[in-house]
């Protein structure tokens, strides 16, 4: 199904408008220069012709031509409404019927920025790299403010909704080309008010695919008190906290084979998160670690392997000093 987009619904409305306002100004203009000039005075009249005050006109075959001249326009007028009526519903409302690869972004607004939750829990904001979009793919919006009124809006995309505490407000928009836009607030909310812009990026279907992919990429490096990388001994678990309300299942077990110089990439998770990580001595050789991870865009992190031992060393050795003194 070919999808509308707002632009073209209001390019279209405005052409049409357009298009029969200039037909309707071209006949009446004509037809009053017709009729200029088949009623002019040529001087032959009399004052038999000129009408008498209350007398009634003749001709005009009984108001004929008014009756349909008023039903044409009234059929006309009432026909432009119900059809400008169901395109406003139509950008209200959204397509009917969406492609299956159409996505959700929450937008949240606060003094003075925007921030952008995706399905799969990856987050951005006007400060880093604004929205980003697939081209010629629907686009749904649940917007919301944080502390006070705000308005999101895209002006070249013809999409605006407010953006107001404790309430949300849902919209559209679709951007048939790859580009390079700017979101605005438009209500006046502070000081800061006319700085609260976001970029918003538009790319190929492919190119945006990718650019997700690299958001849901966790890096996990390993090392010792001396920052020497740790290639064994140890055992690696994450787990996403909700992971049993997913079908996929987001957890994963690692060893030292799994790592290269201490560090592993991990690329396969397609949601992102609060993730826990455990890290588990095998051989008594490291303290074992548990933390959790708000994996929401691409992240590093690095976990220092302790020796157990090393706090009872550095106390021996702190007697000993002691000892030495007296």
């Amino acid at each position: 199904m070919q999808v509308q987009t707002r632009v073209d619904v209001f390019e279209m409305i405005f052409l049409v408008f357009l298009g029969l306002g200039t037909l309707v100004g071209a006949v009446v203009i004509a037809y009053t220069l017709y009729n200029a000039y088949k009623y002019r005075d040529e001087g032959t009249s009399s004052d038999d012709d000129a009408p008498t005050l209350g007398e009634l006109p003749t001709g005009g075959k009984g108001g004929k031509k008014l009756f349909v001249s008023f039903g044409l326009s009234a059929i006309i007028v009432i026909s432009l409404i119900i059809w400008t009526y169901g395109w406003l519903l139509y950008v209200e409302d959204g397509p009917q019927e969406a492609p299956e690869d159409a996505i959700e972004v929450d937008v949240e607004g606060w003094a003075f920025d925007w921030g952008f939750t995706y399905e799969n829990g990856v987050e951005t904001n006007s400060l880093g790299e604004g929205m980003v979009v697939p081209a010629d793919t629907p686009v749904w919006l649940e917007v919301t403010g944080t502390d006070v009124w705000h308005t999101f809006g895209i002006s070249e995309l013809k999409v605006k909704a407010d953006a107001i505490p404790g309430e949300v407000d849902e919209t559209w928009f679709m951007a048939e080309e790859p580009g390079e836009y700017t979101a605005e607030c438009f209500e006046l909310c502070g000081p800061g008010h006319s700085d609260m812009d976001s970029d918003v990026t538009v790319l190929p279907q492919d190119e945006f695919d990718q650019w997700m992919d690299d958001q849901l990429t966790l890096t996990i490096t390993l090392e010792d008190e001396n920052e020497e990388p740790v290639t064994d001994g140890f055992e690696l678990s994450i787990e996403h906290q909700e992971n049993d309300e997913f079908d996929e299942d987001l957890s994963a077990t690692l060893g030292p084979d799994d790592f290269e110089d201490g560090t592993v990439e991990l690329g396969d998770f397609e949601q992102g998160g609060a993730y826990d990580v455990t890290i588990t001595p095998t051989d008594d050789e490291f303290e074992a670690i548990e933390d959790t991870i708000d994996f929401t865009g691409p992240t590093d992190e690095t976990y220092e392997l302790e020796d157990p031992d090393a706090d009872d060393e550095d106390d021996d050795n702190n007697n000993n000093d002691g000892g030495d003194d007296e």
